[in-house]
Order: structure tokens, then sequence, then C-alpha cells
């Protein structure tokens, strides 16, 4: 594992404080708020830490309640509502301040014989020979704000490559369909849920990008206010993070200041391992002032 993915796994791993009770350190991304995406990763952590091994994650559901604080710590208090024969629920508050910031509810199911179809994966290019998010960034750097720029140029544990060339610096209209290649930057140990909590963790990124599409805007956009609202995630096959997955997104609707986004997750070997679907906060701060 390199030294950046083991800081991760170790961000994700949350320290016991009492019974169904943790705590997690923040990390600064560079956003203009706590990172959506390490909250649900370490909540989702917190949340399988109070499960039987043998029961695995299928489906999480998250509300982003308040901005979080990057240069604070996060408690996570864990409740049980069902522990049934076949399904196990939990149910997760984050903490800030004496407040939620973000709540999870988990369902978690044990392996079963059943019926199996899914949609096919995209025909799209692989991994190999595109840019990667790091380097984007090199390219565009001038027009990064100087107060986030150090956070942004640096490496990644989670390497990301656009298959469609989008350059958030430099928003142009288009549909709302993206095609992203991610993995995490190193070999990760065979432990299913942590492959699926840092799944969670990296499942947060792109997918307001592409319901700003058709706009010609990004998150950069200095008159935009965006920020996630809601994050669902539904897994149904087993996943690594330390290979390639392909994460075809596309947005149907953008209305009354929300987008919504949708997302298929594909391994190298075409098998759909798990959907995503989100509704952002879209607010155009230009339009409020008129």
């Amino acid at each position: 594992m390199s030294q950046l993915l083991d800081n991760l796994v170790s961000l994700l791993a949350l320290e016991k404080i009492e019974e169904n009770l943790f705590r997690g350190r923040s990390e600064d991304l560079g956003f203009r708020q706590l990172f959506g995406g390490q909250v649900l990763g370490q909540a989702l952590s917190a949340a399988s830490q109070t499960v039987a091994p043998e029961r695995k994650v299928h489906s999480v559901h998250g509300y982003f309640l308040r901005p979080g604080d990057a240069s604070l710590p996060i408690v996570y208090q864990v409740e049980s509502p069902r522990d049934g024969g076949s399904f196990t629920t939990r149910t997760v508050s984050a903490i800030q301040k004496g407040r939620a910031i973000f709540t999870l509810m988990a369902s978690f199911h044990g392996e079963e014989r059943g019926v199996s179809h899914q949609s096919p994966m995209p025909q799209v290019a692989g991994p190999e020979g595109l840019k990667n998010e790091l380097e984007v960034c090199l390219e565009n750097q001038h027009l990064l704000p100087e107060a986030v720029r150090e956070s942004v140029l640096c490496a990644k544990p989670i390497e990301i490559r656009r298959v469609n060339g989008y350059n958030p610096f430099k928003p142009t209209r288009s549909e709302p369909v993206q095609y992203i290649w991610f993995r995490a930057d190193g070999q990760l140990p065979d432990d299913d849920q942590l492959h699926r909590y840092l799944f969670a963790y990296a499942s947060d990124f792109n997918l307001l990008s592409t319901a700003a599409l058709p706009h010609g805007i990004s998150s950069w956009s200095p008159h935009m206010q965006v920020a996630s609202l809601d994050h669902a995630v539904w897994f149904h096959r087993p996943l690594r993070m330390d290979d390639w997955l392909l994460y075809a997104m596309d947005s149907p609707s953008a209305s009354g200041a929300r987008g919504l986004s949708r997302g298929l997750v594909y391994n190298r070997a075409g098998e759909l391992v798990a959907s995503v679907a989100q509704e952002s906060l879209m607010r155009d701060r230009s339009q409020q002032d008129k």
C-alpha cells in the first residue's frame, strides 16, 4: 500500500471510544467544506464495525444535513434498529459541535443464491493512456485559487481518469454523461468491508459535475454554491478498489437549484458491481442577485 492510501485507510478506520461510538479525524481536500465522501465512508465504516463480518453492506442511504468543518474530528453514533434472520440494519449520526452534520442508514445481508442480470457495460476507452486528475490540475494550476492550490496540486490516494476529457476549470456545455475510471493508488488487503467503505468514499467524486455539464459550469465556478444533499449506494457484487472501476454517470434532471445524478459502476470484467444516486445543491448566486 502507498503511504497516501495507507493514510486514507487509517482515516476511515476510526477510533472506538465507547460501545457503538466512534471518532474519526478530518482531512482538507481543498473544497469549501468537508468532503462528503469522507463522512459517508467513515459513517459506513462505523456501521460495519458493529455487524457480523459474514453480513456485507448492500445498500446505503445518507443525508448531508450541515456543512462539516475539516479542522475538527467527527463523532459517529451507531444505533441498531434491527438484527434479523437475513438482514441487519444500522443507523449512524455524524456529529460535530454537538449537532448532526450527516445521517446514514445502511442494510447488511448474508450471501444468498438467486437470479442474476445486469445492464451491459458501456463500450468506452480503457484507462490506459488517459490523463489522470492530477495532470489536469497541474495543467490548469494558474486557474486555481491560491488558498486551495497546495491541497489540490498533490497526489491523491484515489486515481481518477476521465474518458471524455472534461476540464472542470474550463467547463463547456455538453450532454450530462460522463465516463470515469478510478481506483485506489496501491494494493489493498482482502477485506471486503474495507473495499466497500473505500468505494463509498470515492463514489462522491464527479456526480455533481455530471449534472453541471449541460450548463457550462462546475464546482469551481465562483458564482455557484454547490454541495451534496443526499447519497445512495447499492452494492450488487463483490468489488476491489485496487483495480480499475468504470463509473458510468448521467444526470436525468436539474431544476429548483438541485441536480440529480446517477452512476453505474463496472469492473474490468464488465460486471456491474454497484449503483449510485445523488441529489446536489446547484445554486447560482448570480441569478439570486438579480
